[in-house]
């Protein structure tokens, strides 16, 4: 039987997100944000090409975030509801972190691996934010997809796209456990 690591393998099976709206500040600043950055780039990266990258969304960058996501969404006429969520998303977020997926050519990774690789920081991201004992949410949304959206407000090239907006603060209460899956109707055993 090998070494278990029981105190990961508890705080994996109880990790809850904690919603965006409910993250508030304090939230880490640089010095303890970069221990949480160097976990999530532990990640599996097939062929070591570093398919990602990190953008930090400080609070005045949020806030002109939140004005672009509203000028997009009035431009694309978007329903009012939309508008609100996705300038919510960065009015409210205490820190925020953008995962960017970035395409690099290879012969021998395919791209699609490259964005499970993109995908995998995002979880990595959130899950050592929450093992460091901030409240964290992964959200995306409209704006993670929108590429005018992506180019004027995050300056991203023609190979990048956001993976997924990590939002990082401080939990201001602890939400409910929510069902989870159940393991034997998603698991199929073979043995032959």
């Amino acid at each position: 039987m090998p070494d278990a690591n029981t105190a990961v393998l508890d705080f994996l099976h109880t990790r809850r997100s904690r919603p965006a709206k409910l993250l508030q500040a304090p939230a880490p600043d640089r010095e303890a944000l970069l221990p949480i950055l160097t976990a999530a780039a532990r990640t599996p990266d097939h062929g070591k090409l570093e398919p990602w990258r990190f953008i930090v969304l400080e609070k005045a960058a949020l806030a002109r975030l939140a004005d672009a996501a509203e000028h997009c969404s009035r431009v694309a006429e978007r329903s009012d509801e939309d508008i609100s969520k996705s300038r919510t998303q960065f009015d409210d977020s205490p820190l925020c972190v953008a995962v960017i997926e970035v395409k690099k050519p290879s012969d021998k990774i395919p791209a699609v691996e490259q964005t499970y690789s993109a995908g995998a920081v995002c979880l990595a991201l959130l899950n050592a934010a929450l093992a460091s004992g901030w409240g964290a949410n992964w959200l995306s949304g409209w704006p993670s997809h929108d590429v005018d959206f992506c180019r004027s407000a995050l300056g991203l090239a023609d190979n990048e796209r956001v993976a997924g907006f990590i939002h990082i603060g401080t939990a201001s209460t602890v939400p409910p456990e929510r069902p989870r899956p159940d393991i034997n109707a998603i698991t199929t055993w073979v043995d032959t």
